[in-house]
């Protein structure tokens, strides 16, 4: 029994030892956590700890004056001075052709000629008619004069000559109906009919077109219709044509086209040659405004917003948004007519991504 006390002593003792151990295990537990968060912590920084973004980097353009024109390219076709279509005035046969193709003529010449034998013969009937009533005049003139015939009946015969004499002269501009001549010196076009055929009023014989100088006709927009004024000087060029070549107005249409709103402007070319050809397309270059001292900015520094434009001007580091007014542009660059001073520096790179408070670094400055 003497060994009993002491056994239960050295359980008691095993027992406060598990005890201790387990409590130093789980210290030891909370403070490897302790110091894993800790460093959790210090390695993700809060909202004051986060270091600074860099600055964006930017290419900018110092605004100068310079100068602007808008210049304006409008399709254009190219028409003879004169052209008109060969038709006959009367039906008939055509005895007499003197059209080929491609050749110049004269004014004045005849191209055609229809049958006109029947009124050859009516006029020579209509003559000997005269002959017959001129000697009858002449007799009662010799009555008259003696109190043979009274003065009612030498009227009457006065007055048949002049009748057969204005049928006459009727005969005869039916026989000129029948003769077709150049109406001015120009190039004969194709022929459309041959020798002996029967035509009328509505057969197209031929095409006669003045082309030793051309005209140019062409529209502009409602808004430049107030520039387009006669004696204006105009520029243009021709498919497959290294050369250029110049017109000046003579008139414009007394109207705009209500479904296009455009005018309709006709000029004269200075020019003539084979490669003006009557019906060629030309580009037509026009040159509508011109300022020589316009605030100039590059097209893409322009940032078109719902109801204005604005652009990014760089100042002493910061950025600040300026609403603009455009006016004339040209492929690279556009006029500014208000909102900005000579000299100030526009942004034209990464305007998507500035904003007014973002740190910029320029890059390039031009």
């Amino acid at each position: 029994m003497s060994g009993t006390p002491q056994f239960l002593n050295r359980i008691y003792f095993w027992h406060i030892m598990s005890k201790q151990i387990v409590s130093v295990f789980f210290a030891l537990v909370l403070i490897a956590c302790s110091n894993s968060s800790s460093k959790e912590t210090a390695s993700t920084p809060g909202p004051g700890n986060r270091p600074a973004s860099p600055p964006i980097q930017a290419e900018a353009y110092v605004v100068k004056a310079r100068v602007m024109s808008e210049d304006l390219e409008v399709p254009g076709t190219l028409l003879p001075y004169e052209e008109t279509e060969i038709r006959p005035e009367v039906s008939g046969r055509l005895v007499y052709l003197n059209i080929r193709e491609g050749a110049s003529v004269a004014k004045g010449t005849l191209l055609a000629k229809l049958f006109d034998g029947d009124l050859q013969a009516q006029l020579q009937k209509l003559q000997v008619q005269l002959q017959i009533s001129d000697k009858t005049v002449e007799r009662y003139k010799e009555l008259l004069k003696i109190q043979g015939i009274s003065q009612q009946e030498y009227d009457l015969a006065e007055l048949q000559v002049n009748n057969l004499k204005a049928d006459m002269d009727l005969v005869r501009v039916n026989i000129t109906r029948t003769q077709i001549h150049a109406p001015y010196s120009g190039t004969l076009g194709l022929r459309n009919v041959s020798m002996g055929a029967y035509v009328s009023p509505t057969t197209l014989l031929t095409t006669l077109r003045k082309v030793d100088q051309l005209k140019l006709v062409f529209t502009v927009p409602e808004k430049y219709s107030s520039l387009m004024k006669k004696g204006n000087q105009v520029k243009l060029n021709l498919e497959g044509a290294k050369q250029k070549f110049t017109a000046n107005i003579i008139a414009t249409e007394n109207n705009i086209e209500a479904n296009t709103r455009t005018l309709k402007v006709l000029a004269v070319v200075n020019a003539n040659g084979t490669l003006l050809v009557p019906g060629a397309f030309a580009k037509v270059n026009l040159q509508m405004d011109k300022n020589n001292q316009a605030l100039v900015v590059p097209t893409q520094s322009i940032i078109p917003q719902a109801r204005n434009k604005k652009v990014l001007v760089f100042s002493n580091g910061a950025v600040r948004s300026v609403i603009v007014e455009t006016g004339i542009r040209d492929s690279s660059y556009v006029q500014i007519e208000n909102g900005l001073n000579l000299g100030d520096t526009v942004l034209t790179t990464g305007l998507l991504s500035i904003r007014p408070e973002s740190k910029v670094k320029l890059t390039k400055v031009q």
